[in-house]
């Protein structure tokens, strides 16, 4: 029986984060992982892995839309599917093995196995168990499942079988107009097959800007997707390798099927806390099933923690990091907090899509006096010479203080651009601090500040 200060429970963005910093700041830590590799499902089958083949792919349509319009010609290139797939293995190695290093580095043992927890200050793996003072649980999530549809990863798919599928299907099904679902769609869409999409809700992406989903809508479309709005799945079912899918659309209540070589789940994902004994140990849950915890990560038991997926707030790599960081501040005695109204979303097709703090529908219920601001990158000399010049930037402020609160991207580099907002936002910012900062020409980014300056006098050039 080994003995440490601290055990985390799960070796994904959030729990390997934290593991690392509490061994920075002087704690004796173990993290425990029962994968082959560390990095959890965002490095071996979520976030890394999904952007390798979206680059690919984005690549893909450069050379076979936009070469020939900029003086580059040659025979248009041919996706091999087989080399693209041990491309993405390969950015995944990569990866892992890195977070193996900081493991090392940092002296933080990797306690390999599945666990449980048989009572407060112990963790089970296997026939061992190891004590601590303090324990994390940072066991992320996993596809939530849909009734009538059977998961084989074969033939009917989650996130994970659509990142290693033996062969490009020709027809696929997305049951699910979210992040994941638009994401992938758009992968397999580029490599040529029929991508239909179909949402339960009117619009994609629930819960964003409503002017950005409309538009992204009709450049996802235009890039040849499908969308079936508004219709609820009933099932799903496999004959000779094919799926048939049926659906009822809300308005009418009238019956459908469509049939596909594949069909991909992307219905949300829920907690993964199967095996921990959370029931035995009592574990207070709240009532979407996420373990219940106080400001500082703490649930019902004593001294045992929770970050991440399995708590609540945005099921977000980067929320897991930073509840991962903070909880290790807050064990090593520091203060630290993680503001969930601050932490962005983003989209990575193309256009990419970004999105922090207030929407105008939300201001609008809340009854809350504002201004947008909006720019589009047609405007924007560096996005109209990489053919990107539909979308468009939304900050939204204060009608009074004009204090940021909000911003809203569809365009290229939306993911990195949004971070600019994140800082202003995190230090109480105006527009108008935003529009008076110099930002280097050519860049995207000074469609950011033209649509803070679209929040006052207007805009340069628009």
């Amino acid at each position: 029986m080994a003995q440490f200060d601290l055990i985390v429970i799960g070796a994904g963005p959030g729990g390997y984060v934290c593991a690392i910093r509490a061994a920075q700041l002087g704690l004796k830590v173990a993290c425990v992982e029962g994968r082959e590799t560390l990095g959890g499902t965002c490095l071996n089958v979520g976030c890394i892995p999904s952007k390798a083949l979206l680059h690919a792919t984005h690549m893909l349509h450069e050379a076979k839309e936009n070469f020939e319009k900029m003086g580059i010609t040659g025979a248009k290139p041919k996706p091999d599917w087989k080399k693209m797939l041990a491309y993405k293995d390969d950015v995944i190695g990569q990866n892992t093995k890195g977070i193996e290093f900081l493991f090392k580095k940092n002296k933080v043992t990797w306690l390999k196995g599945w666990a449980t927890i048989p009572e407060a200050g112990k963790v089970k793996i296997g026939d061992e168990t190891h004590e601590a003072k303090h324990i994390v649980i940072a066991s992320g999530s996993e596809p939530a499942s849909l009734k009538g549809v059977e998961v084989d990863e074969k033939t009917i798919l989650t996130s994970t079988g659509a990142l290693a599928l033996e062969k490009l299907p020709k027809k696929m099904v997305v049951i699910g107009g979210g992040v994941i679902g638009l994401e992938m769609g758009s992968v397999y869409a580029r490599l040529g097959a029929e991508v239909t999409v179909i949402e339960y809700l009117d619009g994609l992406i629930p819960g964003s800007d409503g002017e950005v989903a409309k538009t992204f809508l009709r450049l996802l479309k235009k890039q040849g997707m499908e969308f079936i709005l508004g219709a609820a799945v009933q099932g799903a079912e496999v004959k000779r390798g094919k799926a048939s899918v049926s659906y009822k659309l809300r308005k009418d209540d009238s019956e459908h099927k469509i049939d596909a070589d594949c069909v991909l789940v992307a219905t949300g994902r829920k907690p993964f806390t199967e095996g921990l004994g959370l029931d035995k140990l009592g574990v207070e849950l709240t009532k979407r099933g996420q373990i219940a915890t106080d400001g500082s990560y703490a649930t019902s038991v004593k001294g045992l923690y929770a970050i991440g997926d399995v708590i609540e707030g945005p099921m977000l790599a980067h929320k897991a990091m930073d509840d991962g960081h903070a909880l290790a501040d807050i064990l090593a005695g520091h203060a630290a907090h993680v503001d969930y109204n601050l932490v962005p979303g983003v989209i990575y097709t193309t256009p990419e899509v970004a999105s922090l703090g207030a929407t105008e529908e939300t201001l609008k219920e809340q009854g809350r006096a504002y201004k947008a601001g909006k720019i589009s990158f047609m405007s924007n000399g560096r996005a109209k010479a990489v053919f990107q010049g539909e979308g468009f930037v939304k900050l939204l402020a204060d009608k009074e203080t004009d204090r940021l609160l909000g911003a809203h991207i569809i365009g290229p580099m939306a993911g990195d651009l949004i971070h600019e907002i994140c800082v202003a936002m995190q230090f109480g910012a105006s527009a108008e601090d935003v529009a008076l900062t110099c930002h280097a020409h050519p860049t995207f980014s000074e469609a950011v500040r033209e649509a803070a300056f679209a929040c006052g006098d207007g805009p340069i050039h628009a």
